[in-house]
C-alpha cells in the first residue's frame, strides 16, 4: 500500500509542478523545450523502475521496463490523433498544453478503472488472457495489412452528440472549459461549454479506444496490477511533454507503425507461449521489444531524412 501511495504522490507532485509552476501562463511550447521536458519525465520513469527493481526484485523490474517501453511506443500513435483533434477545434498551441494536462488527469483515472477491471477478469477467468493474445495478434496483423485512412473528426459520434445536446460557444475563451453568457434563444445567462472542453472530451474518448490495445499488451507482460498501472501512467505522463516535438515530426515515424504491429503480434504470441510451453524469460521479452521498436524508429528516420517538420 505504501508503495502505491508513494507512486500516487509522485504523480500528483509531477502534475502540480508541471501545471502550477512550469506553465502558470498560457504559452506555446517549442520543440527544444518539449524534448528537454520529455527527457526529464523519461528519466523519472527509468529511476522509478530502478526503485521497483530494488524493492520488488529483478523479475518485476524487467517487466516494468518492458511495459513502459511498449506503452511509450504505442502512445506515439495517440499524438497524430490528438493533433487532428486540436486542429479540428482550432485550438492554438498556447492552450494545448493545459488541455493535455487535464486530459492526462482523466486518463489516469480511466486507465485505473480499465486495469482494475482487466485484473479482476484475469484473476477470475485466466482464459481471458487467450482472448487478449488473440486480439493483440489480430490487431497487429490488421496494422500490417490494412492501409491507414483519413480521419474526419467532425463525424465522430461524441462530437455530434455533444454539439447536439450541449450549449457550445463558437469561439474560445482562453483556457476556460466553461463560461457563462447570454443565450440568444432564452435571453438567460447560462453555462456554455467551449471548443476547448469538446477537444478535451474527444481526446479522452480517443485514449479509451487506444487503451483497448495497450492494456491487453501490458497484461501479456505481467498480471501484477501495480506494475501494469505504474508502467501505463509513467508512459502517459511524459506524453504531454513529448507531444509538441512529435506533432511536428510525426510524418517521420511512418514505419514505426509496422514495428508496433510486430510488437503486438510478438506480445500476443507470448501469451500463448507462456500458457502452453512455459514462461518466457522477461529479459528476452524486453530485448525483442526494444529491438523491434528501435528498428522501426531507425528505419523511419532514415527513410524520411531531409524532410521538413510540419507545423501543427
Amino acid at each position: 500500500v505504501w508503495f502505491l501511495l508513494a507512486f500516487i504522490g509522485l504523480v500528483v507532485a509531477l502534475t502540480a509542478f508541471d501545471l502550477g509552476l512550469l506553465h502558470k501562463e498560457d504559452r506555446e511550447m517549442g520543440i527544444s523545450e518539449s524534448l528537454k521536458l520529455s527527457a526529464f519525465y523519461i528519466t523519472i520513469a527509468l529511476a522509478f523502475g530502478v526503485w521497483v527493481w530494488i524493492e520488488k526484485g529483478a523479475d518485476l523490474g524487467m517487466k516494468y521496463y518492458t511495459g513502459f517501453f511498449i506503452e511509450k511506443a504505442l502512445s506515439i500513435d495517440n499524438v497524430f490523433v490528438i493533433s487532428l483533434i486540436f486542429g479540428y477545434f482550432a485550438i492554438p498551441r498556447r492552450y494545448q498544453y493545459r488541455a493535455l494536462v487535464w486530459g492526462i488527469i482523466g486518463v489516469i483515472l480511466l486507465r485505473g478503472i480499465m486495469i482494475a477491471a482487466g485484473a479482476a477478469l484475469v484473476q477470475q477467468y485466466s482464459w481471458v488472457l487467450y482472448i487478449f493474445g488473440a486480439f493483440l495478434i489480430a490487431t497487429g496483423i490488421k496494422m500490417l495489412v490494412v492501409p491507414e485512412g483519413e480521419q474526419d473528426i467532425s463525424k465522430n459520434p461524441v462530437v455530434r452528440f455533444m454539439r447536439k445536446h450541449m450549449r457550445v460557444t463558437d469561439e474560445l475563451h482562453g483556457q476556460k472549459f466553461f463560461v457563462r453568457q447570454m443565450d440568444a434563444t432564452t435571453g438567460k445567462n447560462l453555462a456554455f461549454a467551449t471548443p476547448l472542453f469538446l477537444a478535451l472530451a474527444v481526446i479522452n474518448i480517443a485514449d479509451l479506444i487506444f487503451a483497448l490495445d495497450s492494456v491487453p499488451a501490458i497484461f501479456a507482460i505481467t498480471t501484477d496490477t501495480f506494475i501494469v498501472y505504474t508502467a501505463n501512467i509513467m508512459a502517459i505522463l511524459g506524453l504531454r511533454a513529448l507531444y509538441f516535438a512529435l506533432a511536428a515530426m510525426v510524418h517521420r515515424f511512418h514505419y514505426l507503425k509496422y514495428a508496433l504491429a510486430l510488437v503486438l503480434v510478438f506480445i500476443g504470441g507470448k501469451i500463448f507461449w507462456n500458457q502452453m510451453v512455459g514462461k518466457l524469460d522477461p529479459a528476452i521479452s524486453l530485448g525483442v521489444t526494444a529491438l523491434i521498436i528501435a528498428g522501426g524508429i531507425f528505419v523511419s528516420l532514415w527513410k524520411t531524412r531531409g524532410q521538413q517538420p510540419e507545423s501543427c
